[in-house]
């Protein structure tokens, strides 16, 4: 239940604030007196859409500020948000608007936390919903009155819709892929001729490690050169061990030099350091020239070998620059191509197997949209009967109403097409209940609608802009009567100009508009300035009565106080009925 409104800089209203009752409230005051304004508040403080023109003129920051009292609903989302109490009977929802250097922002808060807008959507559907003026024109079209049928058929609807989106998206998911391959299909066949051919020739090459290319380009240095590479090796065998030539070699000279350290080392300790270098020396030297001997034997000139090599570089080279550069990029492109023909050529992705996917989904989402016209047909019954009963106290105890339900191409939705039928007058048929009905039956059919989900509304909150127009006499009775029972069960807040509507809430407000001196800085001092602002008053007693008398279209004379006398005094006698 909306407890009160805080309103400052918001379209007219420069400062408001206003609590509200439980049960039927009313605002009333002449036209264009501003009351659609405070509804347009409350869905500003609930994240409704804003611009800078929602601001009043001269502001540079708007503030609304709305107080409900908590219900369950309410409390989950706080817990599901983590957003604490600040008192533990009510929720603070705001919203502040700011206008700086000619941008326009605003911030949507719960007790004092940010809030982003579809949080805020979330937390609206528990605490208000808003009939606003123009909806009834809203009422002729079908996925509206799909949404509603659905909304009474309930939660196993709504899940079965669900399933009926996911069904949906699953079989345009098969068709999008079906569709892709089919046109695609020229072209993954020339994709894959050629990826054959290139899977063929790196299959040819034969490539094994990304290093190959240096160690045959090593090989090949080694077989061109092997014969000066055998003369070397020789000479520095020679050189370091064993001299032909009869000169002392390394080997040689170093064991002199040990023999003469040993000798040394009898008459000094000193030099055992600088033997074991010369004799460590030695030993590398032994093992060099072992080495390089046995390198020398294992040389070879092999024409035939060079040849091989160098054909093989020269293959190398030319896949490198072809699928390259390096050879470990030309195998890594090889593994690549190998998996994307698998995938090309795999019987998962023949036409064949996406048909048939696209088939099941298909079939899948009609069996699913079956189940869901099924469901939608036992609500529409129900809804057909609950709201005949509906407007049979709104002066339409002869109207005939039906829910038609067509078949139509399946979509998110399911594949139905909804169709509320109308017959206000005995003997007339069925007709799209646009096309049908006049604005004061469209305000009533609005209005049983409302009642209808009373029930299963999560909202404490029913807002109605006007919804009586197009109405008068007996007939506003009905809608005053309905607005009243309505307000049993939920809070309501009514703008009406019919005084039996007015007269038969508990909470009565009157709105109008008020041509204020407004003193405003300049830069050589304070400047008086007409501005208009709206004001909002709560009535009772002697007041309230001169605003139903002003409904009525009479002055307050005598006679127009008489008739709102007994209109209270009917109104009075009608809760009382509606209590029973």
């Amino acid at each position: 239940m909306l407890l009160a409104i805080r309103i400052e800089n918001f379209a007219l209203i420069d400062r408001l604030e206003l609590e509200f009752g439980a049960g039927l409230n009313v605002l009333t005051g002449e036209t264009g007196a501003g009351k659609s304004i405070l509804l347009e508040a409350i869905d500003a403080a609930l994240g409704g859409k804003l611009n800078s023109r929602a601001m009043r003129t001269g502001a540079d920051r708007a503030v609304v500020e709305a107080t409900f009292a908590l219900n369950e609903a309410v409390m989950q989302w706080l817990q599901e948000q983590e957003i604490d109490l600040l008192d533990e009977s009510v929720v603070v929802c705001s919203r502040e608007m700011v206008m700086g250097q000619g941008t326009f922002r605003s911030r949507s808060r719960v007790n004092g936390i940010l809030v982003n807008r579809q949080g805020m959507d979330r937390l609206r559907e528990s605490l208000v919903e808003i009939t606003a003026q123009g909806q009834t024109v809203q009422l002729g079209q079908p996925a509206l009155q799909r949404e509603w049928l659905d909304l009474y058929g309930g939660r196993e609807v709504l899940e079965q819709r669900g399933r009926v989106a996911a069904a949906y998206e699953d079989a345009q998911r098969a068709l999008q892929a079906l569709e892709h391959r089919r046109s695609s299909e020229q072209h993954r066949l020339q994709r894959i001729d050629l990826l054959e051919y290139q899977v063929g020739e790196l299959q040819t090459a034969s490539l094994t490690t990304p290093d190959e290319l240096e160690q045959l380009e090593q090989e090949s240095q080694r077989l061109a050169h092997s014969v000066e590479l055998q003369q070397n090796s020789y000479q520095i065998y020679q050189t370091l061990y064993q001299s032909d030539a009869g000169e002392n070699a390394v080997a040689d000279l170093l064991g002199k030099a040990e023999s003469l350290l040993n000798d040394m080392l009898e008459y000094d300790a000193e030099l055992q350091p600088i033997l074991e270098l010369v004799a460590e020396a030695l030993a590398q030297v032994e093992e060099a020239s072992r080495q390089i001997n046995a390198y020398g034997d294992r040389l070879e000139t092999d024409p035939s070998r060079l040849e091989d090599v160098e054909t093989r570089i020269q293959d190398l080279k030319q896949i490198c620059r072809k699928y390259g550069p390096t050879l470990a990029d030309a195998i890594a492109y090889s593994q690549k191509i190998q998996t994307e023909l698998a995938e090309l050529t795999g019987s998962e992705q023949t036409l064949e197997a996406l048909e048939q996917a696209h088939e099941q989904a298909t079939t899948h989402l009609m069996q699913v949209c079956a189940q869901l016209t099924d469901l939608r047909a036992t609500a529409a019954s129900q809804l057909q009967a609950r709201l005949v009963e509906e407007l049979r106290p709104l002066a339409m105890d002869k109207v005939q109403f039906k829910v038609g339900i067509l078949p139509a191409s399946p979509t998110g939705s399911g594949a139905d097409r909804i169709a509320f039928l109308f017959s206000p007058n005995p003997g007339e048929p069925l007709q799209p209940l646009a096309s049908t009905a006049s604005g004061g039956e469209m305000s009533r059919f609005l209005l049983a609608l409302k009642a209808c989900f009373s029930q299963v509304d999560p909202a404490s909150t029913l807002v109605f802009d006007e919804i009586d127009a197009g109405v008068s006499g007996r007939v506003a009775g009905a809608i005053a009567l309905k607005l009243h029972q309505l307000g049993l069960g939920h809070q309501v807040l009514c703008v009406t100009h019919q005084p039996i509507v007015a007269a038969m809430a508990e909470h009565h407000f009157r709105v109008s508009k008020e041509v204020i001196a407004h003193l405003e800085q300049i830069s050589n001092g304070q400047h008086s300035q007409l501005r208009t602002v709206v004001r909002v008053t709560p009535l009772e007693g002697r007041q309230r009565q001169e605003e139903l008398a002003q409904l009525t279209g009479g002055e307050s004379a005598q006679s127009a106080i008489a008739f709102v006398e007994s209109l209270l005094v009917q109104a009075a006698e009608l809760r009382q009925k509606n209590t029973l």
